[in-house]
Parts: C-alpha cells; sequence; structure tokens
C-alpha cells in the first residue's frame, strides 16, 4: 500500500489516467471537487468523501472550489510509476 498527499489548485483539471493492476481510493480532506470515474457520471465530492478507483478505470478529478482541493491517495499494492498509464488524448 502507498499513500499520497495530492493537492490540484482551484479551476485545474489532473490528466485523464488509469493505474494498471492498482486499485485507488482518494480521501478527501478539503476543497470541492468533481470526480470521473469510468462511465459513471461526474460526482462531486467534499471533504470526508471517499472515492473508489478500480484498476485499469479511466480516471480524473477536478477542483471546481475556490481553495485548494486536498486528497489521499491511497494506492494497493502500493503505487509504481510502471503502471501509470496517460489516456488523456485517447480517450473522451
Amino acid at each position: 500500500m502507498s499513500i499520497a498527499r495530492a493537492r490540484v489548485e482551484p479551476g485545474v483539471t489532473t490528466r485523464r489516467h488509469r493505474l494498471k493492476g492498482i486499485t485507488e481510493r482518494y480521501f478527501v480532506i478539503s476543497g470541492k471537487g468533481l470526480v470521473e470515474v469510468g462511465d459513471l457520471p461526474p460526482q462531486e465530492v467534499n471533504a470526508g468523501d471517499i472515492v473508489l478507483i478500480p484498476p485499469m478505470c479511466p480516471q480524473r478529478i477536478t477542483n471546481i472550489g475556490k481553495d485548494d482541493l486536498i486528497f489521499l491517495a491511497i494506492c494497493s499494492p502500493r503505487y509504481t510509476q510502471e503502471a501509470y498509464e496517460d489516456i488523456e488524448d485517447t480517450e473522451a
């Protein structure tokens, strides 16, 4: 398992990506976001929310608030750079 603290500035969207062989959970600490996971409709998230992201599931998050969006990215098994796949330009 690995845990990383992530910060997304207001108005910023992370690149659409997926993780090979890794289940990821976002635990929102503060701020307001709009998370996109797979084919599900975008969903608003706030402090205290948890988002489950299965392996190989396209994902990204947008900060829709006025303050930084802070969340923990909890990966199991632990995150490796080799597992990261940027799909920003390959999927809608």
